[in-house]
């Protein structure tokens, strides 16, 4: 067995994803204005930076900047801007790819993780970076196990990391033109962190002829997302470092219940209580939140065609949000809410979900109690339909605001 824990690190779209994650990941990495991969994410402002990791650290959670995309030369000075906010604010470590934004952490004492843009794929590649001075190294997507087992024996300093669940790319990490060139300008490009993603649309294909192919589905290469959390003693046992989970893109739900499950699994490993039938509770939880159906990507082999998604496009979990309300207002000396529902009904032990509509709220509790008017222990509330709203009362885990979403998780009809 390893004794040495492995890392969990979490993505982190807003602060609301944050506050989910906190109890659950080592570490959290997120972005920060044009300078990583997620442009189209909800990407935090310089000036956000200190309260993120003085949060962070208040949690003992380590916080990553990533800073991962290809630099121009007229980016140096945001580029250096941000590296400067990262170190007064006591950044754990920076994630980077491009050689000029290595040099510049470097020249500004700050610690660097070589992101999986860079497609390390053997340990001449790992020992430069390390050699550079990288704290860790993220290996390209494309490897296998064994793969992974052989360039970790060959480090002597630098910590590996990979990923474990998540969105994968049909192209080899780093080296994906496929949005670039379908939207007639790198702006689109993977490397830019602007990519269109027209790997998950529908394709038909034609030859030179006029004739089309006929194939068993509308989705040529629309790759499933991984899932490793059936594996995890074997991704522990091959002395990875730290297990990275994909996301910046989800909601705080995704994010919670992704980072809930690899916690749960981890710690059963180091207390000799993992087993196959937790393993299936944990994938069956997985399931609940979006995902494009599982795969082990290439950890245990060249994917085939299995591992393409052909027929739904998008989510294919049999769950939804759905809001059916939102906060009145707080007690804080009751540590009770009322809230405005809107549709449905709700009863005792139902899980719901507060979610910021212009804060950092995220609350995921179950029902407790339930107060309507006056009347107090009730074990549900009427049925409500669409415009007859009714405020109901109710205790919470931690505070809410006014005018914070609720919704729960319900199965697709």
């Amino acid at each position: 067995m390893s004794t040495k824990k492995v890392e969990l690190m979490a993505p982190m779209k807003n602060l609301q994803s944050l506050h989910a994650v906190l109890k659950y990941a080592d570490a959290v990495y997120f972005g920060v204005e044009s300078l990583n991969m997620r442009m189209f994410s909800d990407n935090f402002k310089l000036e956000d930076l200190p309260e993120i990791v003085k949060l962070c650290h208040e949690n003992n959670v380590k916080a990553y900047l990533t800073t991962n995309v290809v630099i121009y030369e007229n980016e140096f000075e945001l580029l250096a801007k941000a590296l400067n906010r990262a170190k007064e604010s006591n950044i754990d470590a920076v994630i980077v790819h491009d050689i000029g934004a290595i040099s510049l952490a470097k020249e500004k004492g700050l610690a660097f993780h070589i992101s999986t843009q860079a497609n390390i794929s053997n340990s001449r590649s790992a020992r430069f970076y390390e050699d550079l001075g990288a704290e860790r190294v993220i290996l390209a997507r494309e490897l296998s196990l064994e793969q992974i087992k052989k360039i970790k024996s060959k480090l002597t300093k630098a910590k590996v990391e990979t990923f474990v669940h998540g969105a994968q790319c049909t192209s080899i990490s780093g080296r994906c033109y496929f949005s670039a060139e379908l939207c007639g300008s790198q702006e689109y490009s993977a490397n830019r962190g602007r990519c269109v993603q027209p790997c998950r649309r529908r394709w038909r294909v034609f030859d030179d002829q006029n004739n089309e192919l006929l194939y068993d589905g509308v989705f040529f290469i629309n790759t499933k997302d991984l899932c490793m959390i059936e594996h995890v003693p074997q991704l522990i046992e091959a002395h990875i470092d730290a297990f990275k989970i994909e996301g910046r893109m989800r909601d705080p739900i995704y994010i919670e219940e992704t980072a809930a499950c690899y916690r749960e699994a981890i710690d059963a490993y180091y207390d000799n209580s993992f087993t196959p039938e937790k393993a299936q509770v944990w994938l069956n939880r997985l399931k609940k939140v979006y995902n494009r159906g599982f795969s082990t990507g290439f950890y245990f082999g060249m994917p085939t065609g299995r591992e393409i998604e052909r027929f739904k496009d998008g989510n294919i979990s049999e769950y939804r949000k759905k809001e059916i309300g939102k906060v009145l207002s707080y007690f804080p000396k009751r540590k009770a809410a009322k809230i405005l529902l809107t549709k449905g009904k709700l009863k005792l032990n139902d899980e719901i979900i507060f979610i910021g509509a212009h804060t950092s709220t995220y609350l995921r509790q179950n029902i407790t109690s339930i107060q309507i008017k006056r009347k107090k222990n009730l074990s549900e509330t009427p049925t409500v339909s669409q415009g007859n709203p009714i405020a109901v009362g109710i205790l919470v885990d931690r505070p809410v605001k006014k005018n914070d979403r609720v919704f729960r998780l319900i199965k697709k009809k």
